[in-house]
């Protein structure tokens, strides 16, 4: 699930030029980047919408304005980032400083050995790392060394209508068995039970699915590293997924768009989508408004009417989980590392809430507060307004509760691969997309639980030997 609201141009020729011209930095490899200061450095924000930017590059200017470091602002499409920063390292023009990086992109830097891992070491032990979500530390390290300094999150959430689930008497579906109730329950001709990413070509498929086999106790690998999709954990969780997407779906392969659509569209009791829903829901957005047949009289009808479960617990797990993605700051091996490092610990300090504020509906801190204050930021998050076409907070929409929800789960969740040191396996799973595949046969009616789980099992572990 991306951070884009949809298409955007991509960064091709040129914009690898900008970034390449504008880096002119160089210096050892990770771990041993020279700590001397440079007067200008190169960053790279991939939240490269350019409303986003220029609230960046207004950040940016701050900052320079403090140290006199000036500072060159490109924004990379998401899509575009693993071959421009190959290219970058290729040519000796890497930029000093990497921004909004998702957790995959983040071990496929240091999967190249492209990271700083002392200058990152150094900005947590600065700010405190008592300052900072534990689960976020864990996700941004490899054993001992900390790769990146997580920046923000955003969780996953179990949506539901809970006027329908009121009116049938339901209860919240935060188990497997509540959930797959519900949707038998409110499935019919006009109202699809429950829809999720099905589709076998994207991301947002395995973001879905691996949300809630975590659920169910369900792994990528184990602690040694073995691959661990024929699990009963996973067979279970494959046919839960694919009684859900077979039997009380709608037809035809569903994206992260065409989920979001038909749910707040009317036509769906439960999805599973990103915090990134929330401003849209609320009808902040022009060109993504909720068309449900009460909306039109009220365009808040699906916000007011929805609820949040953030941790699923499935039949064979005894603990539920939260789910979701963190987006971080690498300081790059070729990096000036002095400023490079006082650039992002401004932007984690003085500079933190104008840079969350570019999509506070998708970027909860992940650093709660400071040593003086610890929910500083926390608390400032929620005075920050979202939206596009409007403007509203969100905590003059959705009720405390739901928020507080959402942001302990950016302090709790956990991910695939990641604490078992497979983040580079992580990265060529999301590039290759066995998961997704195996979901989508699971739609088609092609196989049942234990065939997807085979099939994926097998496709995971070829990948896993590619990279040895």
């Amino acid at each position: 699930m991306k951070r884009s609201r949809g298409a955007v141009a991509a960064i091709a020729a040129i914009g690898l030029m900008v970034a390449l011209a504008g880096c002119d930095t160089a210096g050892p490899s990770n771990g041993s980047a020279s700590t001397t200061g440079s007067k200008s450095i190169t960053v790279w924000s991939l939240e490269e919408q350019p409303d986003r930017l220029a609230k960046a590059q207004a950040d940016a200017d701050a900052f320079t304005a403090k140290t006199g470091i000036k500072v060159k602002l490109v924004g990379v499409n998401e899509d575009q980032f693993p071959q421009l920063i190959t290219a970058a390292a290729a040519a000796g023009k890497l930029p000093d400083v990497v921004g909004a990086l998702p957790l995959s992109a983040v071990r496929t830097m240091s999967g190249n050995n492209l990271v700083n891992t002392t200058a990152a070491a150094t900005v947590i032990k600065d700010l405190g790392a008592g300052t900072f979500s534990p689960a976020a530390l864990d996700l941004t390290r490899e054993g001992t060394k900390q790769l990146a300094i997580p920046s923000d999150g955003f969780p996953l959430s179990v949506i539901y209508r809970k006027d329908l689930f009121a009116k049938a008497g339901l209860p919240a579906p935060k188990t497997y068995a509540d959930i797959l109730n519900a949707a038998k329950t409110l499935n019919g001709p006009d109202m699809a039970g429950f829809v999720a990413g099905d589709s076998a070509s994207t991301g947002y498929t395995q973001q879905v699915f691996e949300f809630l086999a975590l659920a169910n106790g369900c792994d990528l690998v184990n602690g040694s590293g073995k691959v661990t999709l024929s699990s009963k954990a996973c067979v279970d969780a494959f046919d839960f997924y694919g009684n859900l997407v077979h039997n009380y779906s709608v037809p035809g392969a569903m994206d992260s768009t065409s989920t979001k659509t038909t749910y707040m569209g009317g036509k769906a009791a439960i999805t599973v989508w990103a915090s990134f829903i929330l401003d849209e829901m609320a009808g902040l957005v022009n060109d993504a408004k909720p068309t449900c047949p009460e909306c039109a009289a009220d365009p808040q009808f699906i916000a007011k009417n929805s609820g949040f479960v953030t941790s699923i617990q499935g039949t064979d797990s005894k603990k539920a989980v939260s789910g979701g993605d963190v987006t971080s700051w690498v300081i790059t091996s070729n990096a000036s590392a002095g400023s490079a490092t006082k650039f992002v610990e401004y932007f984690m300090d003085e500079g933190y809430l104008p840079w969350l504020s570019q999509a506070p509906e998708g970027k909860f801190p992940t650093r709660l507060g400071t040593a003086a204050d610890s929910k500083k930021f926390v608390n400032g998050w929620k005075g920050l307004e979202t939206g596009v076409t409007s403007k509203a907070k969100l905590a003059d929409i959705y009720p405390a509760d739901v928020l507080a929800a959402l942001q302990s789960g950016v302090g709790t969740f956990t991910r695939w691969g990641f604490t078992q040191g497979q983040g580079n396996l992580v990265g060529a799973v999301l590039t290759e997309l066995p998961i997704p595949k195996a979901i989508g046969a699971l739609a088609n009616g092609e196989v049942d639980g234990k065939g997807a789980a085979a099939q994926a099992q097998q496709a995971v572990q070829s990948i896993q030997g590619s990279l040895q």
